[in-house]
């Protein structure tokens, strides 16, 4: 199949490329579109900011230029977006009639519902259940939290080894849910001292919803004063439930009366959805995507890496390179003599930066089966090619000799390749390859410039841009002609590690130099291959020194860091490399 693949792909790519000016994807062009869409005329493109409905309808129109027609009616696939979860003003909670302050002793969470309630409260340990057969804790034994609170420590007794199982069940979500279940009426959370030394209040997370029941997070002293046992403090009790298999949950004598309410702002988006419609097999399809929103203004909470900067977050790279070149190679595939024989969409997504929301409304929501797409092509931060012409190219385990066609139409003088086999990643093809859809994602690596306001136009690899180009086109024309359907095959997995379970213990997949032979920072003397270090590029020899913008100088540094940091998460990672810095980012 791979052989016939090749050969047929090849065959229609001498037939079919057209020789026009207008076929040819130029330095001029790119800097044009990267100009426009990272300009301040846009902000940003912030998702849900309203800049980035301006910036839709700039790439509509860029691709009704470019040849192509409307997938939709309008080209537009609108959906609402969570903008903002916010307390409101009416929050309160009181213990045995003792009043404690919303934001500084208490906080709703995006789990809750807006209501009030008043009981006795159950202080229930973790909030562990029975799982599977190696999963035997019941932190609800011998208590009833029916029409009760349930007073629940956040995170699992991670002292224990063998109570690790609980890792990817400790999740708040999980834990309100589970005591749901068990007939609680309302949650309080709180954070013991080993899980947060700081006892900080979490934000509501837009990203949340509501469990029906009201749901708080409670501070340390909230829980001393439900405990109500000068002998007895929820520091201790974390310290007394760290077993594995036992717990000692109880009934207290207080009782909680509060009222949670949480205000909700959502705002319209839209993926902009164009297509080059084929000429015997419509009804297939190649997909290129690329994700047109960035961080807006930045700001805290904004994923910037400057959260103390609110300004224009121009994201010349990240990713007004992707959707600049996808724009390109439209105009160039309409220009080819022979129209190919599947269909091609160009999918301008929005929300990536909130969490691949563009792509899975997408996926989700635009009636076509996964088994009528041959081939997903990712463009995420393809504008920074450096030197050595470096390419990372992701999700080539996912097809039957995807690898080798990859290669095939690779110029290597040009072009120095490197190669991932997983179908997930930290961008918007995850989405396609978790309907078992052949994906490849194309970047240039992340830079210094990442998620700061810094990513200007005038930074961008053009020529790197060209190149890239012209290795996707050759890619594009292969998938969309009359050569054989590619067959998918599941290379990792298709999901991310849970970042519901614990807070510590995560590891980037390295054995570091323990001896410290490097001062101020910390060298990798293994990288593990398949580990997260090793997909975000990094290398033996790397020297680390800094994660997520905290400097790291020795191991002690580089462990404390990793405790800070959830399953789940993408991340920044500074090394120096033969003298130079670069910027990783990694997903762990």
């Amino acid at each position: 199949m791979r052989t016939i693949f090749l050969i047929c792909a090849a065959l229609f790519i001498n037939a079919c490329a057209g020789t026009g000016k207008k076929a040819a994807i130029t330095t001029d062009e790119l800097g044009y579109l990267a100009g426009e869409l990272a300009s301040d005329r846009f902000s940003g493109r912030g998702t849900g900011t309203g800049s980035d409905s301006i910036a839709a309808i700039f790439i509509k129109r860029e691709f009704e230029k470019a040849g192509t027609e409307p997938f939709t009616a309008s080209g537009l696939q609108p959906f609402n977006v969570s903008v903002s979860v916010e307390p409101g003003t009416g929050n309160r909670l009181s213990v045995n009639g003792r009043d404690f302050i919303s934001g500084t002793d208490f906080i709703p969470l995006a789990l809750t519902s807006n209501t009030e309630f008043s009981a006795p409260v159950v202080f229930c340990g973790y909030g562990l259940i029975p799982s599977g057969d190696t999963l035997s804790r019941d932190d609800y034994s011998g208590v009833d939290v029916s029409g009760k609170w349930a007073l629940i420590l956040r995170g699992y007794p991670e002292s224990n080894p063998s109570a690790t199982g609980y890792a990817s069940l400790s999740s708040d979500r999980i834990k309100v849910l589970n005591a749901r279940d068990k007939g609680a009426k309302g949650i309080l959370l709180v954070s013991g001292e080993k899980w947060d030394v700081a006892d900080n209040l979490d934000k509501p997370s837009r990203s949340e919803f509501t469990a029906g029941i009201p749901v708080f997070q409670v501070k340390r002293n909230v829980a001393d004063a439900i405990i109500a046992t000068p002998s007895v403090t929820i520091s201790g009790l974390e310290e007394r439930e760290a077993g594995a298999t036992s717990s000692a949950s109880f009934m207290t004598a207080s009782t909680v009366d509060a009222r949670a309410e949480i205000i909700r702002k959502e705002a319209v988006t839209s993926n902009v959805v164009m297509m080059l419609r084929g000429k015997s097999n419509p009804e297939e399809y190649v997909i290129i995507g690329a994700h047109y929103d960035h961080l807006g203004m930045g700001g805290p909470g904004s994923s910037s890496r400057t959260p103390d900067t609110v300004a224009v977050h121009y994201g010349a790279d990240d990713n007004a390179s992707g959707v600049a070149l996808m724009i390109e190679l439209a105009e160039r595939l309409s220009a080819m003599k022979q129209r190919p024989e599947r269909s091609i969409l160009f999918v301008a997504f929005t929300g990536e930066e909130m969490g691949l929301l563009g792509s899975k409304h997408f996926v989700d929501n635009a009636g076509i089966s996964p088994t009528a797409v041959n081939l997903m092509i990712n463009l995420d931060m393809v504008g920074r090619m450096k030197e050595g012409n470096g390419l990372q190219v992701a999700g080539v385990g996912t097809a039957e000799g995807l690898r080798d066609t990859v290669l095939a139409y690779a110029d290597t003088a040009l072009i120095s390749l490197s190669f991932t086999s997983e179908g997930y990643g930290p961008s918007d093809h995850s989405a396609f390859y978790g309907r078992n859809i052949p994906v490849l994602s194309f970047t240039s690596g992340a830079h210094l410039d990442y998620h700061t306001p810094m990513d200007t136009p005038d930074k961008l690899n053009y020529e790197g841009m060209v190149r890239t180009g012209d290795l996707v086109f050759r890619i594009v024309t292969a998938a969309a002609g009359k050569s054989a359907r590619l067959a998918f095959t599941e290379a990792g997995p298709k999901e991310p590690a849970s970042p519901m379970g614990r807070r510590r213990g995560v590891t980037l997949g390295i054995m570091p130099d323990f001896a410290g032979n490097v001062k101020n920072g910390l060298r990798a003397d293994f990288v593990t291959p398949g580990k997260p270090a090793a997909l975000g590029g990094m290398i033996k020899g790397d020297v680390i020194v800094s994660i997520e913008e905290k400097p790291v100088s020795n191991i002690e540094d580089y462990m404390f860091r990793l405790n800070q940091l959830k399953p789940g998460q993408r991340v920044t990672v500074e090394v120096l490399r033969n003298g130079s810095r670069e910027l990783l980012l990694i997903q762990l």
